[in-house]
């Protein structure tokens, strides 16, 4: 199961879940409402901040008492005030049902988690893209060092992070590659042949593709520190605007 699939299901679990307790609750055959709320709840809350941190607030709202409330009435009433066994004056609001205030907010919270599932794909992919630009990045730099000692192995530390590049680029657009283990110039033609790049973009990558190879493979050919610099300048320009 990949990790998307595990989110999806313990999401739908806890969905499920919730509201199955508003069922018992609002047919008042729940027995330890205040507990299993208490638990589902905590839950609930961890996953709203790691999948929908704009919306956190608002799920938050439907059971914390607001700190700047200067009535209780049917507009500020919530789930914890009905759990404090808290409610407002009779005298005023006669007909004030707590029980169907706690069922809206809790509807409210059920809703907001039901949404945030069809978040799950563009959250993760936004947490990976983070993580490999982080990871490319720091490719880049540790290349950047390495070629006080080694040209050579600059090169093809760099001809990796190019390569790899280029792979998440071709799947992101479904161009289709024949070789298993792609060289840069195997990927270069086929995104060209897709117009996924253009032919300045296609002669810029054939240029670093030269150049990769004069570090992994000419071996009677030193690379020069101004063509490793190309290659370093190249990788930074490939990774920031190809996508």
């Amino acid at each position: 199961m990949s990790k998307r699939e595990a989110i999806h299901k313990e999401l739908d679990a806890l969905y499920k879940e919730g509201a199955e307790l508003g069922v018992a609750f609002q047919k008042k055959e729940e027995e330890q409402f205040q507990y299993d709320y208490q638990r589902w709840y905590t839950k609930a809350l961890k996953a709203m901040a790691s999948l929908a941190a704009d919306r956190h607030a608002e799920f938050r709202s439907y059971y914390e008492v607001d700190p700047k409330r200067k009535s209780l009435a049917y507009g500020t009433y919530v789930i914890q005030d009905y759990l404090k066994g808290v409610a407002p004056s009779k005298l005023q609001y006669p007909g004030f049902d707590p029980r169907a205030q706690v069922l809206t907010c809790f509807f409210n919270q059920l809703t907001i988690l039901n949404s945030i599932g069809e978040r799950v794909d563009s959250v993760l992919a936004n947490i990976e893209g983070e993580l490999y630009t982080e990871l490319q990045d720091s490719e880049v730099a540790v290349a950047r060092q390495l070629a006080k000692v080694s040209l050579r192995a600059a090169g093809a530390l760099l001809g990796v992070v190019i390569e790899g590049h280029l792979q998440k680029v071709a799947q992101a657009h479904g161009v289709k590659v024949a070789k298993n283990n792609p060289t840069i110039a195997d990927l270069n033609d086929p995104l060209k042949a897709a117009s996924v790049i253009d032919t300045s973009e296609w002669r810029k990558i054939s240029y670093l593709a030269d150049l990769r190879n004069l570090c992994s493979h000419k071996k009677d050919v030193e690379p020069t520190k101004e063509q490793v610099e190309d290659l370093i300048q190249g990788a930074e320009w490939l990774t920031k605007n190809v996508f």
